[in-house]
């Protein structure tokens, strides 16, 4: 097995000097689990009761499960990127997919290492030189690999992020007893044919491989006695690589699974649903837990009294969501509530929702345009292909789980949309965000097929920002209107 050690320190331990800036025995360990392209629902734990996961179930049966939790973008490299910043994605100028982080931005690790903590990166990393260089040491293994890392973490208090790839395109003999097709849970928007049903199946076998490996891991830390004073947080980067979930802002694609164990605070088979969490408080919520401050820069905040205090933590109120180019370009945001998401597009209405590639590609998908050519979709599925598109779309996710019923323009709604539209603007400005016609990029898919005509990411159109106080305008109340 090949371990491909990075950073100073990393070098220093090689060479035998003594690691510096040592914290106390009592600092906690760090495993952050990040599943690849995983919907919210599609775990035991979390309802699918077709998938086996049984790793990632006992998992939260030890400690906390989150039931509303939400990414910031449903897209691999800005999910992740915002994850380890502490900022929405649009504030370090990492909205699009594949853009690595800028020279000179910090994440995690290296706020830990500050700490004291040994720092690690599994597999997927996503991020960039810069960020792979905040690490100390990688592997591209996982459960293979982590007897290494431990041991090159002695004494320490280590953090490890483990980015898993369970990605598009699925192959088969990924577990050795797979998945039947015909026990998968079907999304209103999926087409129920025999291939849907095998590209489900194929999708379960993958993260039924990933549970596997997070069981070996933490049966190492147990073989270790590491599990008392480790916090196990297991989620997701984006949703379910399937039509209006990954690449979209609708809960399919935002809305994540949350799992937090930590033997020696907090208490097995605890559930919070009382308020929102977002994972942009993720980064300061770890850098407190490590007994340091977050920068003020950081856009996140710590949300550590819901491991202790679960019943009187109040969450958000508001969580909020971006979606940028991903091989066509998009430019919305969105803001939930408990009950409500509205979601505001702001270029490209009159064009269908963009399509990822990999899904584009998918057996599920094919389908879609199959029954689509013979006309034969649902109204769920239909919407995947509407064309003009609202500029504003408000669910009522009380009465519409799915968000299949736009209700922006029903009267009865228009405190709701005026209310978040509000808040949503407000967002936009406190979080260093742009107008639509700033940095663009050109299409390199068809957004209607999916088909990618070229393999080159095309480079940003008005990359330049005006001063962030001149980028919105004025308001009308300033205007006496």
């Amino acid at each position: 097995m090949k371990l491909y050690p990075i950073g100073v320190l990393a070098a220093s331990l090689m060479l035998g000097i003594p690691a510096q800036a040592q914290g106390p025995a009592t600092r906690p360990n760090i495993l952050v689990l990040v599943a690849d392209d995983l919907g919210w629902r599609d775990t035991g734990v979390y309802g699918n009761r077709f998938i086996r996961t049984p790793n990632i179930d006992r998992l939260a049966q030890s400690g906390l499960v989150v039931r509303l939790a939400f990414g910031t973008s449903p897209q691999c490299s800005p999910s992740r990127i915002s994850m380890l910043t502490g900022k929405y994605a649009h504030a370090s100028r990492t909205e699009d997919l594949h853009t690595p982080l800028p020279d000179g931005v910090r994440i995690l690790p290296s706020y830990l290492e500050d700490r004291g903590y040994f720092t690690g990166s599994m597999l997927k990393t996503h991020y960039g030189p810069n960020g792979e260089r905040q690490f100390n040491w990688y592997s591209p293994q996982t459960a293979e690999a982590l007897p290494d890392f431990l041991d090159s973490a002695g004494t320490r208090p280590f953090f490890l992020w483990v980015g898993f790839h369970e990605h598009r395109p699925f192959e088969k003999g990924a577990v050795r007893q797979p998945h039947s097709p015909a026990r998968v849970a079907l999304t209103p928007y999926l087409a129920d044919t025999p291939e849907t049903r095998a590209d489900l199946a194929l999708y379960y076998d993958a993260n039924a491989r990933m549970d596997g490996e997070i069981g070996r891991m933490l049966a190492e830390l147990d073989r270790r006695k590491l599990r008392q004073n480790t916090i196990v947080i297991f989620l997701s980067d984006d949703g379910a690589p399937f039509a209006r979930e990954k690449g979209t802002l609708y809960d399919g694609g935002t809305r994540t699974p949350l799992i937090i164990s930590w033997p020696s605070v907090v208490r097995p088979g605890t559930v919070y649903e009382r308020g929102l969490i977002s994972l942009v408080d993720l980064t300061p919520t770890l850098i407190e837990l490590a007994g340091g401050h977050p920068p003020k820069e950081m856009q996140g905040t710590s949300f550590r009294e819901l491991l202790t205090g679960p019943q009187s933590y109040g969450g958000r109120a508001y969580v909020f969501s971006e979606r940028n180019w991903h091989d066509c370009d998009e430019h919305q945001r969105a803001v939930r509530s408990k009950r409500f998401k509205l979601i505001r597009t702001d270029a490209y209405t009159e064009l269908p929702l963009c399509i990822t590639a990999d899904i584009a590609a998918s057996p599920s998908f094919r389908s879609l345009r199959a029954r689509a050519a013979a006309h034969r979709l649902t109204a769920a599925q239909q919407r995947l292909f509407e064309s003009p598109r609202s500029r504003l779309e408000l669910y009522d996710l009380e009465r519409d789980p799915w968000e299949l019923h736009n209700v922006a323009a029903d009267p009865q709604y228009a405190k709701e949309v005026a209310e978040l539209a509000g808040v949503l603007q407000d967002w936009l400005e406190r979080s260093d965000d742009f107008p639509a016609a700033y940095r663009v990029r050109d299409d390199n898919t068809d957004r209607i097929t999916g088909i990618p005509f070229s393999n080159k990411i095309p480079p940003l159109r008005n990359a330049e920002l005006p001063p962030a106080d001149q980028r919105w305008g004025k308001r009308q109340s300033e205007l006496g209107m």
